[in-house]
């Protein structure tokens, strides 16, 4: 078998399409030069316009990208720091006090590599609850973490995450039970 993707054909609509270009030149005009969480209101009303779901207390950074804001949810006290790519080809739900840290990238899309053409693949990811996802890690499509799990930095997460576990490693693999201690 041969690859051959000169037939490759990019699924998404010239609506959607039109609405990503719009949303990359509004956030990199209107957002991305204010401080780090400077203007929180001023980004969650940006992000609203063009369709996601934040709660008035959520926070995105400055720096964040959001490739699609109308696949974003965001509970109450949710965070996506500084240099997080979210890329929300399909919905990527943040849960209530949870925090996104620096750098690590939210993947709801790949390709199909068993199709010669490589169609574009998609699934949700849930973060739910008081999850930590730390630095620089990846958490890829179809994924959830439960609540109050821990995802170390620079760990690869490619299966779903029990709920208060601490994760690490790539593949990411089980460390420990969280426990919170008063």
């Amino acid at each position: 078998m041969e690859i051959d993707l000169s037939r490759y054909h990019n699924s998404l609509s010239r609506k959607h399409q039109l609405i990503r270009m719009l949303w990359a030149i509004v956030w990199n005009v209107f957002a991305r030069p204010l401080p780090r969480s400077i203007g929180s209101g001023w980004k969650r009303f940006l992000l609203r316009a063009f369709g996601a779901k934040i709660h008035s207390t959520a926070i995105v950074y400055s720096s964040t990208k959001v490739y699609y804001p109308a696949n974003l949810e965001m509970d109450i006290h949710a965070c996506l720091a500084s240099g997080v790519n979210c890329y929300n080809v399909a919905p990527i739900k943040i849960g209530a006090n949870t925090t996104v840290s620096q750098g690590a990238y939210l993947c709801t899309a790949s390709h199909d590599i068993t199709n010669p053409l490589h169609p574009l693949i998609t699934a949700p990811i849930i973060i739910e609850d008081q999850a930590w996802i730390a630095a620089d890690a990846f958490v890829g499509m179809g994924v959830t973490i439960g609540q109050g799990a821990v995802v170390g930095a620079r760990a690869a997460v490619f299966k779903n995450v029990e709920p208060w576990t601490v994760v690490g490693g790539n593949p990411a693999k089980f460390i420990k039970k969280r426990i919170i201690e008063n």
